[in-house]
C-alpha cells in the first residue's frame, strides 16, 4: 500500500507543479523566448521538483529502500503522468497522440522525453546511490 500512495502522491506533486509552471512558461517564457528555449528553461525547474517530490513521497509513505518498491512507485506516477497528459492536455489542445509526439520540437521534446525517464527512476536514486558506494 505505500507504493501505490507514493507513486499517486508523487505524481500530485509533479502533475500540479506543472499545471502551475505551464501556463506560466507559455504566457511568460514562449512570446520572448519562443517555444524550444521556454521548454528547455522550464525543464530544470520541473526535474527539481520531481527529484523533491519523489524524496518527499518515499519518506512521507515510508516506501522500502529497495530497487523494487521504488522503481514500482515511480513507474506508477509516470503511468499516470502520461494517462493525465494524453487525456487532459490532449483534450484541451483537440489533439491526437499521434499529433501530439509529431508536434513536439526534436531537441526540447527529446530532452522532455529524457526527463520522463528520469521522472520515473528518481525514486531509485537513494538506492543507486547506495549500491555505487
Amino acid at each position: 500500500m505505500p507504493i501505490l500512495k507514493a507513486g499517486l502522491g508523487y505524481f500530485m506533486l509533479v502533475f500540479g507543479a506543472g499545471f502551475v509552471l505551464g501556463p506560466l512558461r507559455i504566457l511568460l517564457l514562449v512570446p520572448r523566448l519562443g517555444e524550444r528555449w521556454a521548454e528547455l528553461v522550464e525543464l530544470p525547474a520541473m526535474l527539481l521538483v520531481c527529484y523533491w517530490a519523489a524524496r518527499w513521497a518515499c519518506r512521507r509513505f515510508d516506501v522500502a529502500e529497495a530497487f523494487g518498491p521504488r522503481l514500482a512507485m515511480g513507474f506508477l506516477a509516470w503511468a499516470l503522468l502520461l494517462a493525465a497528459e494524453f487525456s487532459l492536455v490532449l483534450t484541451l489542445r483537440g489533439m491526437t497522440v499521434r499529433q501530439y509526439l509529431q508536434e513536439r520540437d526534436p531537441i526540447s521534446g527529446a530532452a522532455y522525453y529524457l526527463s520522463l525517464i528520469v521522472f520515473a527512476l528518481l525514486p531509485c536514486l537513494p538506492v543507486l546511490n547506495r549500491r555505487i558506494r
